[in-house]
């Protein structure tokens, strides 16, 4: 039985047909906490990386690395459906145009650099303090305002049959489902993802990862591992600063430290007016 007192992040390697919080209650019965959660929604059909934060790992959720996320996607061309995605309902067909790997590779191209997205209707943000999926469910649209995104990277992995399979790094708050959809318009028709696949959150990736089926007997680790900042060993005078969230002078250049007493984070720490101020106690 794990120690009530654990904490840690968990690396999961989320299945298709489970939603993240479904994966959020499954670690608070394998740990005996509520203290659980996760950076980073992926859709119920969508597989790959998820991290878990546990008890007080949670306090290092909002400053883990996730400004930049890796996603392996199957664009299905000629079909598009309500959600974007296979689980949605057929909505249109169109032809597929003849396609040869320089074209679609051209047209990927163009979406490097920055963009905007209309997010889905079947997405979490909300609309008036109601999430626009729930409008969704009861068949309301509404009007939707572009939000800029980032292309860092996007690659060609292969076309075959009709489905374009590519890789993309991109930030957050993209939606793959609509970079999908976006793309199919490019080439000449329409389209809907028949996949998805996250393999890197910031520098983090699937290595180490584990299944939902593992969650019992898994070993959570350390989260200060994960926060993206310089670690700074604190000495006596400043670990007793950093305890107590007093203001500390580094001869640092770093926006953000990680203090650290030995393998113990105390807290985290930004640039102030040429000090130091505690931006949150660990």
């Amino acid at each position: 039985m794990n120690d009530l007192r654990s904490s840690g992040i968990l690396l999961l390697d989320k299945e298709a047909g489970v939603t993240s919080r479904q994966l959020d209650n499954l670690a608070q019965r394998a740990f005996h906490t509520r203290k659980v959660g996760h950076l980073g929604t992926l859709d119920p059909f969508a597989t790959g990386l998820l991290l878990l934060a546990v008890n007080d790992a949670t306090k290092y959720l909002p400053f883990l690395p996730d400004e930049e996320k890796t996603y392996v996607a199957s664009l299905r061309l000629g079909k598009a459906t309500d959600t974007g995605d296979l689980t949605g309902n057929e909505t249109i067909q169109k032809d597929v145009p003849s396609l040869d790997e320089s074209k679609i590779v051209e047209v990927l191209r163009s979406f490097l650099g920055e963009g905007t997205q209309i997010p889905p209707m079947t997405s979490a943000i909300k609309k008036d303090g109601v999430a626009l999926y729930r409008l969704a469910h009861k068949g309301v649209e509404v009007e939707r305002e572009p939000r800029p995104i980032y292309v860092h990277d996007i690659r060609l992995l292969g076309y075959q049959e009709g489905v374009l399979e590519f890789e993309t790094t991109v930030s957050k708050g993209t939606y793959i489902r609509v970079l999908g959809e976006d793309i199919a318009l490019r080439l000449g028709t329409v389209g809907h993802l028949i996949a998805l696949r996250r393999t890197k959150v910031g520098d983090i990736t699937l290595e180490g990862s584990i299944r939902a089926s593992d969650l019992p007997s898994a070993t959570l680790l350390p989260a200060y591992r994960f926060v993206p900042y310089k670690h700074i060993q604190a000495k006596d005078e400043e670990i007793k600063k950093a305890r107590n969230g007093v203001p500390i002078s580094f001869d640092e250049t770093d926006q953000r430290l990680l203090i650290m007493d030995g393998d113990t984070p105390l807290a985290i720490y930004e640039k102030d007016l040429g000090r130091y101020r505690c931006l949150r106690g660990l």
